[in-house]
């Protein structure tokens, strides 16, 4: 069985998660990163997706989370979540809202730089909405 390591979910409201995990995957905005114990160093963005975690008795458990920071040692992991909930709590009509949120954000940039940060948000924001019904 795979070693496990200490994991923790931050959001600026609360510590979601702080538990022995053996693997979590985060959506970075690079791709997708599976972490694991003694995992190299390394400091990475996060995108909008879905984080999913295997806890040290083997069970899986996921988490939404709309963009943050991770922070790998070899020691363990830390994720700091701009906004951050369970997969079971997502409300589909506050995700309705981002989604239309970065639509109107889309529609009202004046310059290339904002109509293309938009743009992406939007794109993560709809793939999130298809990952979350596949969970």
């Amino acid at each position: 069985m795979a070693e496990a390591f200490q994991f923790e979910l931050v959001s600026p409201e609360r510590l979601l998660l702080s538990e022995q995990v053996i693997e979590v995957v985060v959506p970075g905005t690079e791709g997708y990163m599976t972490v694991m114990a003694h995992h190299a160093p390394l400091m990475a963005t996060v995108k909008p997706g879905v984080v999913t975690v295997k806890t040290a008795d083997g069970k899986p458990d996921s988490y939404v989370v709309f963009g943050g920071f991770v922070d790998v040692t070899p020691d363990g992991c830390t994720l700091l979540a701009e906004s951050a909930v369970h997969v079971t709590d997502i409300k589909a009509d506050e995700l309705q809202r981002r989604i239309q949120d970065a639509k109107e954000d889309f529609e009202d940039a004046t310059t290339r730089e904002e109509r293309a940060k938009a743009e992406d948000l939007l794109g993560q924001l709809t793939t999130l909405e298809e990952a979350i019904k596949a969970v």
